[in-house]
């Protein structure tokens, strides 16, 4: 049996209410997608079908942790994924995806598998920047203003202390003669 079909919603014969599913997905689930950017992984998706007769309101719940790898030590760690999104599936004579969040599909459309949207979700809600834990309270820190800052730049009206100037430009000095004024 193929891993991606247990993510098929069968919404042909549906009665316009609500119902609700829950799916598990291992390792399996990442291989059966033919994809590099998880490999290993475990998600548990709750997802709240809302159907209407003009279109499906699928609400979307993951939690869990994915295996990824940091940028800075290549290490291999864990990244949690807490993950809510809202999908509307609009009926039409065409399947054309709107946007991110609207899609629209053919009235006689039988099967929604929704392997796919779980994974983009996933996808969307990991960092640009992957980093160990151990490096994120570093990354931190340096992203502080009140951390120890050496000033390589200063711009004011104060004369530097050294006496050992370089000769001045003279084109500066009289832009430094206007500006006094």
């Amino acid at each position: 049996m193929n891993e991606l079909r247990k993510y098929d919603i069968h919404i042909i014969g549906l009665e316009e209410k609500r119902y609700e599913y829950d799916f598990e997905s291992g390792d399996a689930f990442w291989e059966a997608l033919d994809q590099e950017l998880i490999t290993k992984g475990t998600v548990h998706t709750h997802l709240t079908l809302d159907k209407s007769s003009t279109m499906i309101r699928l609400y979307f719940h993951i939690r869990g942790t994915v295996e990824q790898t940091c940028d800075r030590s290549l290490d291999l760690y864990d990244e949690p994924i807490d993950v809510r999104h809202l999908l509307l599936l609009k009926f039409s004579d065409h399947n054309e995806e709107l946007t991110d969040e609207i899609e629209l599909i053919e009235r006689n459309t039988a099967t929604v598998n929704v392997a796919r949207y779980i994974f983009e979700f996933i996808g969307i809600s990991l960092p640009m920047k992957k980093l160990h834990p151990r490096f994120r309270d570093e990354d931190e820190h340096d992203d502080d203003p009140e951390s120890d800052v050496k000033l390589i730049y200063r711009s004011d009206t104060d004369e530097p202390e050294d006496d050992d100037q370089s000769p001045v430009d003279p084109r500066w000095e009289a832009l430094r003669k206007l500006n006094n004024n």
